[in-house]
C-alpha cells in the first residue's frame, strides 16, 4: 500500500551519493578504508574503546553471546517486548532465553522482575532501550556485579541516548546499534558493536569474518600478502565499505536529525496531552531519549475499535503505522518451546494489545505531523465509547 504519509522516509544528500560513487570506483567494495573511517568516527561519536562494523545489530548481539563463551543451555534474561531478533540471538547461541516483564511507562525492562528470575544458570542480561529511552541500568549494572552477570545492551533504537550524561555504547560488556534503513542513521542494512574491552573487541573482530586471522584488506594491503590462520569457526558478519560509505556521512547528521525528531515527538505530546484514550510514554529524568519511534497506547475500554481496528483506519486514510512489538511470549515458537503464556507478562501482555507506532523522522514536515494528529485524534472521537446516562 503506497501511503500518503509514509512511516519512514530515508534522507540521503550529495555526500552520501559521492561517498558511495568513490567506493565503487575506489574498487573496493567489502570490508576496507571506508569501513575502518567509520568505525574510527563512531567510536570518536560514542567515546567508547572499541566500534566494530558488522552487518546488522542482530549480528552484534550474537557475535558478544558467542564471545563471552557461556555454556550450553545457560540462561540470558531479556525483555518480551522488543523485535524477534533479541530473543533468537539467544536461542541460536544454544542459550536460554528467559523473559522478565516490562516496566508500565517506559516498556523497558523491570529490574525488579530481573530479579525475580535470576538462577543459578543465568549469565546474562540482555536489556533493550526501547524507543530511544534508556533502561535503568545502574539497577541492571548492580545486579550484574551482585550475581557476575555479563550485560548484553540492544541499542537498536539508541544511537543518541543518553543515560545520566553518558551515551549509550560504554556502559555494557557489549552495546549493539543497528543501521536498518528505518533507524536514526541508515547504511541501508548494517550495526555497529562497541565495547571497553580490548580482548573482547579482538575476538569479535576475528568472529565476525569466518574466525579468519586477517581480514580481506589487511591481507592485501601495501605490505604484501599475508596468509591467514582459522582460529575459531566465526560468521559471516562483516560490513562493507559500500554501507559505510552511506554511514560516514549519516552520522554527521545524527544531531540535525535528532532534534527534528524531538521537536516533532513535542507536537505529538501536546496534541495528546489531554485525550485520555491516549497514553503516551513516559521519559524518566535519568535519560535523555533518541526518539527513535514514537509509540502511543490506547485505552481500548474506552474505544469501540481494537488496535489493529484502527491501525487499519489509520492505513486507509493513508497513515504509515506500525506495532513495536508484537510480545515475543505470545509468539508460537517461544510459547511451544519455552512454556511462555500470557498471563506470566501481564504488563508485556497488556501494553502488547494497545500500543501503536505513528510516523517520526526528519524527512517529514510540519503539515505532515499535524496530519497524522487529526487523523488520530478524528478516529478517537469517532470511534469513542458514550458513557450512560449521556444519551
Amino acid at each position: 500500500m503506497d501511503f500518503k504519509i509514509p512511516f519512514h522516509r530515508s534522507w540521503f544528500g550529495p555526500e552520501e551519493i559521492k561517498e558511495v560513487v568513490d567506493t565503487l570506483e575506489s574498487g573496493w567494495l567489502t570490508t576496507g578504508p571506508k569501513t575502518h573511517r567509520f568505525e574510527e568516527d563512531f567510536k570518536e561519536y560514542i567515546g567508547c574503546k572499541h566500534a566494530i562494523g558488522l552487518n546488522s545489530c542482530t549480528a552484534g548481539l550474537h557475535l558478544s553471546l558467542m564471545a563471552l563463551g557461556f555454556s550450553r543451555g545457560e540462561e540470558v534474561i531479556t525483555t518480551p517486548l522488543t523485535f524477534p531478533a533479541s530473543a533468537n540471538v539467544i536461542v541460536h547461541s544454544n542459550l536460554t532465553p528467559v523473559f522478565a516483564d516490562i516496566e508500565p511507562g517506559t516498556l523497558n525492562i523491570d529490574p525488579e522482575q530481573v530479579r525475580a528470575k535470576l538462577t543459578s544458570r543465568t549469565r546474562a542480561i540482555l536489556p533493550v532501550h526501547f524507543a530511544g529511552h534508556a533502561c535503568d541500568m545502574d539497577a541492571l549494572l548492580g545486579l550484574a556485579a551482585e550475581q557476575d552477570l555479563r550485560i548484553v545492551e540492544d541499542a537498536a533504537h539508541a544511537l543518541e541516548t543518553f543515560y545520566k550524561g553518558k551515551k549509550i555504547g560504554g556502559l555494557g560488556d557489549t552495546t549493539s546499534f543497528s543501521f536498518y534503513a528505518t533507524k536514526n542513521i541508515t547504511t541501508g542494512e548494517g550495526g555497529m558493536l562497541t565495547t571497553n574491552n580490548d580482548k573482547l573487541a579482538e575476538k569479535i573482530r576475528v568472529m565476525r569474518l569466518h574466525g579468519l586471522s586477517r581480514d580481506a584488506w589487511k591481507r592485501y594491503d601495501k605490505r604484501g600478502f599475508a596468509k591467514w590462520e582459522l582460529h575459531v569457526p566465526g560468521f559471516k558478519y562483516n560490513m562493507s565499505d559500500i554501507n559505510a560509505a552511506l554511514g560516514i556521512h549519516q552520522l554527521k547528521k545524527a544531531g540535525q536529525f535528532l532534534e527534528l525528531r524531538k521537536k516533532y515527538a513535542a507536537r505529538y505530546d501536546e496534541a495528546f496531552r489531554d485525550v485520555e484514550e491516549i497514553e503516551t510514554l513516559k521519559i524518566k529524568d535519568y535519560t535523555q531519549s533518541a526518539h527513535h519511534i514514537y509509540v502511543i497506547a490506547l485505552d481500548l475500554t474506552r474505544l469501540t475499535l481494537n488496535r489493529d481496528q484502527i491501525l487499519d483506519e489509520m492505513q486507509q486514510a493513508g497513515i504509515g503505522v506500525a506495532i513495536h512489538f508484537e510480545p515475543l511470549h505470545l509468539q508460537p515458537f517461544y510459547q511451544q518451546r519455552y512454556g511462555t503464556r500470557e498471563k506470566d507478562f501481564p504488563v508485556a501482555t497488556s501494553y502488547g494489545e494497545r500500543i501503536l507506532s505513528l510516523p517520526l523522522f526528519p524527512r517529514m514536515r510540519e503539515e505532515e505531523v499535524e496530519e497524522v494528529i487529526q487523523t488520530l485524534t478524528g478516529l478517537i472521537r469517532k470511534y469513542r465509547k458514550k458513557l450512560v446516562g449521556t444519551g
